[in-house]
């Protein structure tokens, strides 16, 4: 690449980071920020803690997103700067460094241009996300328990708190079900475009007969309650259970009835929850969970009416994303056709380039 082109990029990438901050507006942000720093600063801030939690978030994830442009914008600068100096000195070192950061800023760019898709109600709360092993036996329990691991090393390949809440296994091998929380700025806008049914294609490594399987598993991804939220749930509208937690194989995890399972008697959900050794700790999961599934409750219950109102043929929960190892490798998502040939990247955690794609269908089809 000539320094010509690289200067070129950078003139993109200026481009679209204006646009980008278009849309942000840092400086209505900030003068927001000021303001809220006034408010937090109070001495009789925490006599609501209601209102210091709402105050407290909202200015933490405002200082987020104008730290995070301020710093893109700043190393763009510097990106440009050095590229001139290499073109007037002839510095073949200042030049690959150029190169080097003008590609790093391209994909962190492109990365908060996604973000400025994320505007739903929800979208910039962390994450509860469930796998469940549907049809397709054995293969299905293993192929959710796959898909277990592919997020939480998406999870680690972001930095972000990544902590199961409760999991469920088969007797052969895999899971019947797992709950997790992922917690970072927008995890729920991100992965709920997960949302859906799973397929895998392979040959069975639990098929004597070396035969082709097919396994299905549902991904549900639902918002992380905040305190702010004004869930209640009355404990007369509960029934709550104890028992032992339990591994695979059925062995026992401890000794002592810690496990929690709360079924909300109105709605007749059911919540479980073994994370932890306390049974209030895990009652409290549990009632965190079944919070947020209200709450989701809730919100399909009012996108419902909408959908109704404008005929909308949108199909969430059907099959999204088919897995192929046999008779040839491929990942692809049905709704946007995205694909990639690498299946075992995808498995151990390489699963932007879905969640892009899958954003920006998501934004077309709410305009359409």
């Amino acid at each position: 690449m000539t320094l010509e082109q690289t200067l070129e990029k950078i003139a993109g990438l200026n481009k679209s980071l204006q646009a980008i901050e278009a849309v942000i507006d840092p400086a209505t942000k900030r003068v927001e920020i000021a303001e809220l720093e006034l408010q937090v600063a109070l001495p009789d801030l925490w006599d609501s803690p209601e209102r210091a939690q709402r105050l407290t978030s909202r200015l933490s994830v405002l200082q987020a997103d104008v730290d995070r442009i301020t710093r893109l914008r700043a190393r763009l600068e510097d990106a440009q700067v050095l590229a001139e100096l290499a073109l007037e000195e002839t510095d073949a070192e200042a030049q690959s460094e150029a190169e080097r950061e003008v590609a790093v800023l391209k994909r962190e760019v492109e990365t908060l241009e996604i973000r400025t898709l994320l505007s739903g109600e929800y979208d910039d709360r962390d994450a509860l996300v469930t796998i469940r092993s549907e049809a397709g036996g054995v293969d299905a329990a293993d192929f959710a328990a796959m898909l277990l691991r592919m997020y939480q090393r998406w999870a680690e390949r972001h930095n972000y708190r990544c902590e199961v809440w409760d999991i469920s296994y088969a007797e052969e091998a895999g899971i019947k079900s797992a709950t997790f929380s992922v917690s970072a700025p927008y995890a729920y806008g991100t992965l709920s475009v997960e949302q859906g049914t799973h397929r895998l294609v392979r040959i069975s490594p639990f098929d004597n007969q070396g035969r082709r399987q097919t396994g299905f598993a549902g991904v549900e991804v639902l918002p992380r309650v905040a305190e702010t939220d004004h869930i209640d749930i009355p404990e007369a509208d509960i029934k709550v259970d104890v028992y032992r937690s339990s591994g695979p194989g059925g062995q026992s995890v401890n000794t002592t009835d810690s496990a929690v399972r709360v079924t909300h008697l109105p709605t007749g959900l059911v919540v479980t929850c073994q994370n932890e050794k306390s049974q209030i700790q895990n009652k409290a999961s549990a009632l965190a969970v079944l919070q947020a599934r209200l709450l989701e409750k809730a919100r399909a219950e009012r996108e419902a009416e909408l959908n109704a109102l404008k005929d909308s043929g949108n199909s969430w929960g059907n099959q999204m994303r088919s897995y192929v190892l046999h008779p040839y490798q491929m990942v692809k998502d049905l709704r946007t056709g995205y694909e990639v040939s690498n299946p075992d990247a995808v498995f151990d955690g390489d699963i932007d380039g879905f969640i892009d794609a899958g954003i920006r269908w998501r934004r077309l089809e709410m305009r359409d």
